[in-house]
């Protein structure tokens, strides 16, 4: 292909690109499917990799950088990030409408009501139409240049739509994470033994502080535009709702549900319907943003120190609660990983009594500045598990003790260390610490992997601590006598937990392999291994390349399986298992070819008469998938009693929802 021919292809591909991004990540509209889009991408890499002088900086196939940077730069903001003043009271919000009025002098004032994402600021610098800055907020007056993450962030163009372009335009947006995308990925963090998130905005945050963008790609963050900070050129506006309408056609992704209230009791009744609607949207709000419309009056009111007066925050009220610290522990996971243990004096917060809270790490203890006898703020937004957002340092003593990292192992005494640079994790390295067993062996005993009903957390910690037990094996060596030793234990008890734990042995290797507790190792990958050698035998005989060839299993899951197999350690335990008559091969799975063949089914919430795992074992003997998260391309979702924020992704990508009734019918059929 001659270089004019190229250089118009490849133009054409752009443009294509540019118009399915916005369909899919502004609209919500897709209208090729993921392979299609995929094809295209990789017709487009193809053609710059064969003239690479014609590959630009704003080109689709650029989102991702190929270096990993060492350092934020600081940049600082033309016109600085201001925070917003708060209300928590439809009172409160008529006070700063009664300003607002007094400022100006006038009764007629038009309002903008936007829904409050909570996300991370951003302020995204365009010159003639290119995406050339992003940065954080950081102190308002400086941020940190996140350009190469935010480029990840599909539903940020490259490029503005159209030809007038402001000649300078810096507009300012709320980087999130939709709610089904967080749980996915801490269900991914806890299988792996990961450090959890806090919450969707904890974990945007994290994902644009990494320093490797190809990482922040795959943590699927998302993006709405809400004011600007500075605009030159030709295109000025009236309003900040025609400022709006305008970045839509931009392609700049606008919130559809934002509204043009003529009066405050329009303002009013917008926020009391999403106060209780919020739980219906994909993503987390808080609140209410409300801005006067009119950029003359916005100028005439102007600011404060700290904000503006033509805006305000209406927050909702937060399930929150006061109480004090009175200690914080550190327990150790099955993985090694060190989590810190807030121990709270009893308080009622939102319907629930808590006395522990999860500080997720070190780092957020240091960031909190937490210390033990503090005063400190609980809140339990949504369904998400309380945590702490703020130390009350007004009503310190100074008795207040500081909170030391270990310097070893709090269960075994051996070494801990970060694994890598930059990691938040610290992990005890000691593979015979009791602790990380007893997590292993509760994992391992667990009703996903062999369902030994009977061996809770106090049995476990007690044939640890009485040293009748130490490995997996072990268990399946258990006699009455050893079990009538422990507290609680009678003869019936003792036979019905033995009784389990013999017919546990018959568990498939898939429930075995997930089991053991193999790093990065999850339900699906411990299925397809199985699935893929059906035997323990011949994975032991495999190494990592094998492993690598696997299309399911990356390098990183590739490399931790190979190094498992290859510990001594690891081969002596198995051959202990295989000893005592545990199952080591997986059953060939029967398909038959049915009308629900190739279908791909997620389910959520609670199901009567099977469980999700019974239920995903009958469609994939019908040839079918079951999934963890929803996206266009899932065919159904199932939703028991309590759907959670899967069933709200299906509502919004438009996928078939049937009720349990709906699903045995289908099976039934099938």
């Amino acid at each position: 292909m001659e270089k004019s021919a190229a250089k118009q292809k490849i133009e054409k591909l752009r443009e294509q690109i540019r118009h399915h991004d916005y369909q899919y990540y502004v609209l919500s509209q897709p209208e090729i499917s993921d392979k299609e889009y995929d094809d295209l991408i990789k017709e487009l890499e193809a053609l710059e990799k064969q003239f690479p002088g014609l590959r630009s900086a704003d080109s689709p196939t650029q989102r991702v950088g190929g270096e990993v940077q060492e350092r934020f730069k600081t940049v600082t903001h033309r016109v600085k990030m201001l925070s917003l003043g708060n209300t928590y009271s439809i009172e409160e919000l008529k006070e700063w409408d009664k300003r607002v009025h007094k400022g100006l002098g006038t009764a007629a004032v038009e309002y903008v009501a936007e829904l409050k994402i909570d996300g991370v600021s951003a302020s995204l610098n365009y010159k003639n139409g290119l995406f050339v800055l992003g940065a954080t907020r950081g102190d308002g007056a400086t941020g940190e240049d996140i350009t190469h993450n935010l480029k990840t962030v599909r539903a940020i163009p490259l490029r503005l739509f159209g030809k007038e372009h402001p000649k300078f335009l810096d507009v300012r947006g709320e980087i999130y994470m939709e709610i089904s995308e967080f749980d996915k990925i801490n269900k991914e963090r806890k299988r792996e033994g990961e450090v959890l998130f806090a919450n969707p905005r904890n974990s945007a945050s994290g994902s644009l502080k990494l320093l490797d963008s190809s990482l922040t790609a795959r943590r699927r963050l998302n993006c709405f535009i809400h004011s600007f900070g500075l605009l030159e050129g030709k295109n000025k506006f009236a309003t900040h709702w025609e400022f709006l309408n305008q970045a839509k056609e931009w392609g700049l992704r606008v919130n559809l549900n934002n509204k043009l209230c003529k009066n405050l009791d329009e303002v009013i009744d917008y926020c009391q319907k999403w106060q209780e609607k919020q739980r219906s949207l994909p993503y987390q709000i808080d609140g209410i943003v409300i801005k006067v419309n009119s950029l003359e009056q916005q100028e005439k009111l102007g600011f404060t120190l700290k904000s503006p007066r033509w805006a305000a925050a209406y927050k909702f009220p937060a399930r929150q609660a006061t109480t004090r610290l009175k200690d914080i522990q550190v327990q150790v996971g099955r993985t090694g990983v060190l989590t810190p243990v807030a121990i709270l004096e009893p308080v009622e917060c939102g319907g629930v009594t808590i006395t522990h809270s999860t500080l997720h790490n070190f780092d957020e203890i240091k960031r909190l500045d937490i210390r033990i006898g503090d005063r400190v703020i609980l809140e339990r937004a949504g369904e998400v598990i309380p945590h702490i957002i703020k130390v009350v340092d007004s009503v310190r003593t100074g008795k207040e003790k500081i909170f030391k990292i270990p310097q070893k192992c709090p269960a075994c005494g051996g070494k801990i260390t970060k694994e890598k640079e930059g990691d938040v994790a610290y992990r005890c390295i000691n593979s015979s610490c009791p602790k990380q067993f007893e997590r292993g062996l509760l994992h391992f005993s667990s009703r996903v992997a062999m369902d030994i009903e009977g061996l809770g957390e106090a049995v476990v910690e007690q044939l640890i601590d009485k040293k009748i037990v130490h490995d997996f094996a072990d268990i399946f060596l258990l006699k009455k006598e050893d079990l009538l030793k422990l507290e609680l234990f009678a003869e019936k008890k003792a036979e019905n937990l033995l009784a389990s734990i013999s017919k546990s042995k018959q568990q498939p290797l898939s429930r075995l392999l997930f089991g053991l507790g193999i790093r990065h190792v999850g339900e699906k990958a411990a299925s397809v291994l199985a699935e893929r050698f059906h035997g323990l035998d011949k994975i032991m005989q495999s190494d990592r390349d094998d492993f690598d060839n696997i299309p399911e299993i990356g390098e990183v899951m590739a490399e931790s399986i190979a190094e498992f197999f290859a510990y001594s350690q690891t081969r002596k335990l198995l051959a202990k298992l295989k000893a005592v008559g545990v199952n080591i091969r997986e059953p060939e799975r029967e398909i038959k070819n049915s009308p629900i063949s190739g279908k791909t089914f997620v389910f959520t919430g609670e199901l009567n008469s099977l469980t999700r795992d019974e239920a995903g074992k009958k469609i994939r003997g019908l040839g079918a998938t079951a999934s963890s998260s929803v996206s266009k391309n899932t065919d159904f979702v199932v939703a028991g009693e309590n759907p959670g924020s899967k069933f709200n992704e299906a509502r919004r990508l438009g996928v078939k929802i049937i009720d349990e009734k709906e699903f045995l019918k289908l099976i039934k059929e099938s």
